[in-house]
């Protein structure tokens, strides 16, 4: 007899721990999971050990440290004219991953819809599981990855209750744009529908392109909550240190649901994080400017092979299809690249409900340092990729 909950049936072990695994075990370059070759700002951490060295090592309070709380309020305020109350508007949490669990836990009831932009970060179809709820997935389809208004419009149903949005978007790149976004809201606002965020990559965008938070558009705050992290933004992935921000009624549902999984963690790391904040702006923007350049690297080399190449405008990702390679599929081709070239790249499929849609593509990151991508295009050249 089966013994795991039914929540749990046809959810496989995340993407990235197969993959991952799968390049410890063959010694290949992972140009798969998301994660830095390299730490971010050594004050940070040094922050970080004088908390734990002072004594910072009991729980911090269930919604964040306070210095955090208004260290994540005037970051808001600071890049977007966003008002909040430290003390009801924000709650810190265990990584943007626990921000998305508690956001869904807390604001879907079983049977309502949730709009997700299609492909997604494979925690949101665990978590509207877990919930309850049920996907309603709106395709950006390939090659541009732009927002189908008239898709997301006619996804709507008298059992909406949420949008859950993420831009920068992980794993195609696309930075919404202000028309896509008014769009969103326009929606939202007709419908009366909540919408969560996911702004992670907020600070990693490259060229022209700018970040726009949802909540800055008219009648969007009321009825937005805003997730993001360090791990990005600081190249601390490790940390797991997060937060949402909103209205206090819709942070209060998060925290709500927040208090129930993790209570509270990081406490030592939670001032390190607000110094962040605070101090180290002028990081996030040198780390932009060197990952638009490892982009270029690792686009530049990907171009060389048989296969299409997307320009991401932000995140860690380049997007390509891989179909002339002459694979079923991407999953097949990423089992079978680290034999074939000692790399792991990301089968994109997996973040898909219309498996047709990502069936050929591939992500790869360019978050490493650039002799790890020159190796990993070099192995890549040299090896044959066709099927």
């Amino acid at each position: 007899m089966a013994r795991n909950a039914q929540r749990l049936d046809g959810m496989p072990p995340t993407i990235f721990t197969r993959m991952s695994a799968l390049a410890a075990r063959t010694g290949a370059v992972n140009l798969g999971q998301g994660f830095p070759d390299v730490d971010g700002p050594p004050a940070v951490i040094e922050r970080a050990v004088a908390a734990l060295r002072g004594g910072d090592n009991q729980y911090a309070p269930g919604p964040g440290r306070p210095e955090l709380r208004k260290a994540i309020a005037d970051h808001q305020q600071r890049c977007y004219g966003l008002e909040l109350d430290p003390a009801t508007d924000v709650v810190v949490t265990t990584g943007a991953t626990e921000a998305i669990a508690a956001a869904l836990l807390g604001l879907v009831n079983p049977g309502d819809e949730v709009i997700v932009l299609e492909p997604y970060y494979d925690s949101y179809v665990a978590m509207i599981t877990f919930a309850g709820g049920v996907r309603r997935p709106v395709t950006l389809r390939a090659p541009d990855f732009r927002l189908d208004v008239d898709a997301l419009e006619a996804a709507v149903s008298d059992r909406t209750r949420v949008m859950l949005v993420n831009t920068p978007h992980n794993p195609t790149g696309t930075v919404l744009n202000r028309a896509e976004l008014e769009a969103i809201a326009k929606v939202a606002i007709e419908h009366d529908l909540v919408v969560i965020t996911d702004e992670v990559y907020e600070h990693l965008v490259f060229d022209d392109h700018e970040h726009i938070p949802l909540a800055t558009l008219p009648g969007m705050f009321e009825r937005t909550v805003t997730l993001s992290s360090a791990g990005k933004s600081f190249s601390f992935t490790g940390w797991k240190v997060g937060w949402a921000t909103g209205p206090a009624e819709l942070v209060g549902a998060v925290l709500s649901a927040k208090q129930w999984l993790s209570f509270t963690s990081g406490s030592p790391l939670q001032p390190a994080v607000a110094y962040a904040l605070d101090h180290e702006s002028a990081y996030c923007k040198d780390l932009a400017a060197s990952l638009q350049e490892r982009r270029d690297q690792l686009c530049a080399g990907l171009s060389t092979l048989d296969i299409d190449v997307r320009r991401p405008e932000g995140t860690y990702f380049v997007t390509t299809d891989v179909r002339r390679l002459g694979w079923e599929d991407g999953l097949s081709f990423c089992l079978a690249l680290p034999e074939r070239a000692g790399v792991v790249a990301i089968p994109s499929q997996v973040f898909y409900d219309n498996i047709d849609e990502g069936r050929h593509l591939v992500r790869w990151a360019f978050c490493k340092e650039p002799g790890v991508i020159e190796d990993g295009l070099r192995r890549l050249t040299s090896a044959d990729l066709h099927a």
